[in-house]
Parts: structure tokens; C-alpha cells; sequence
């Protein structure tokens, strides 16, 4: 049987990313034990608050490094695609350095509203196995005011003020700025592809 960990940061979507994956068939085990985490097949790392915060957390459970160096594919979802990068502009926070570049504030204005909440409609840049079957126009739930950039690595990207990465991939690693338990049909794709196929 498949195990999945999924990494207890504290984040406020913890609760909604497990019933996620219950729905998939899935019982992930939620910890903050780094031996649990390096011993499962696949890792999610969900966070709904700071990267300060989140960040802060993963120091005090001396899972940093547990992360860094993980074998297994990992997914971070929302702040935890977000702690992938190697900074976040949002408290100028040291984050996992797992995927180059920088997180920053999007731009608003008066028609432009930050936080980015809702539905918005996704761009496939490449193809990977993870978001095999998600198209150009389908559209996903997101709630942020920081985002990571589009570079190489960038898979979906979406525009809220700037484009940004929607979802991003290097070899093990991959993050969905988007929430996957809250997007439907095409959230259940994204956590399906990412079960089965790990981030071939």
C-alpha cells in the first residue's frame, strides 16, 4: 500500500488536503516526524498562513534539511509551493532553495484585488505527468498575495496583476500555487497524477 505523508506545518488546510486525498482512496498520515516523512513514497507539504510562519515551523520540528534532501517526490501546495523557492519576499524569509527564484508580492490596484481569490484560468507551458489531462482554459481556486515567478521550471501558469507559476516542477520536486482540494475536478487530476505517477 502507497504511503503518503503528509508534513504537519501547521498550515490551515491540513484538514481539507487529507479528506482531498480520502476521497482519492488515500489515507496519508499527518506528521511532523522526519523518519515517517523519509520512508513514505510520496510527500505533500500544505500551508495556509506566512512563509515566515510556515517556515518557522518545519525549523522547529528540524525538518528543513529532512526536506531538503527527501529522495521521494514532493508536492507543496499554496505557501508550501511557495517555501520550494529560495526566498519569499513575504517577511524576506530563507526558504528551501528546492526550485530557483525568488517569491514576491503580486501587483494591485484599484481594479486589480490582493489577496488573488478564486477561480482563475490556467496556461500549460509543458507537459509532465502531473498535470497530464488539465487543459488550456480549465481553471482552479487560488487564495494568495505572493507568488512564484515563471521560469523554467513553471508547468501551468496563471495571471492575477502578473503572471505567476500556477504549478511548477524540477525532477522530485513540483508545487501547485493553487488549492487541489478546493479546484474540482481538475484539484483531484493534479492529486491523482501526482499518487500514481509520483513526478516522473
Amino acid at each position: 500500500m502507497m504511503q503518503v505523508a503528509l508534513v504537519d506545518a501547521g498550515g490551515a488546510n491540513l484538514g481539507s488536503v487529507l479528506f482531498a486525498l480520502q476521497r482519492l482512496g488515500v489515507e496519508a498520515t499527518v506528521t511532523g516526524d522526519a523518519r515517517i516523512i523519509q520512508e513514505a513514497d510520496r510527500v505533500i507539504l500544505p500551508g495556509v498562513s506566512t512563509a515566515g510562519m510556515v517556515m518557522g515551523r518545519l525549523r522547529e520540528l528540524d525538518l528543513v534539511e529532512t526536506l531538503r534532501t527527501l529522495e521521494k517526490p514532493l508536492l507543496g501546495v499554496c505557501v508550501g509551493m511557495q517555501l520550494l523557492y529560495e526566498r519569499s519576499e513575504e517577511g524576506d524569509v530563507e526558504c528551501l532553495g528546492l526550485l530557483a527564484g525568488q517569491v514576491t508580492k503580486l501587483p494591485g490596484d484599484a481594479a486589480i484585488r490582493i489577496p488573488h481569490m478564486g477561480w482563475n484560468t490556467l496556461r500549460p507551458l509543458q507537459a509532465t505527468s502531473l498535470v497530464d489531462g488539465i487543459e488550456a482554459g480549465d481553471h482552479a481556486y487560488f487564495v494568495h498575495s505572493y507568488a512564484a515567478p515563471v521560469t523554467a521550471d513553471c508547468v501551468l501558469s496563471c495571471e492575477h496583476g502578473a503572471t505567476f507559476a500556477a504549478v511548477a516542477q524540477r525532477g522530485r520536486v513540483a508545487g501547485a500555487q493553487f488549492h487541489p482540494e478546493r479546484s474540482s475536478v481538475v484539484g483531484a487530476r493534479l492529486l491523482k497524477n501526482f499518487l500514481e505517477h509520483g513526478l516522473a
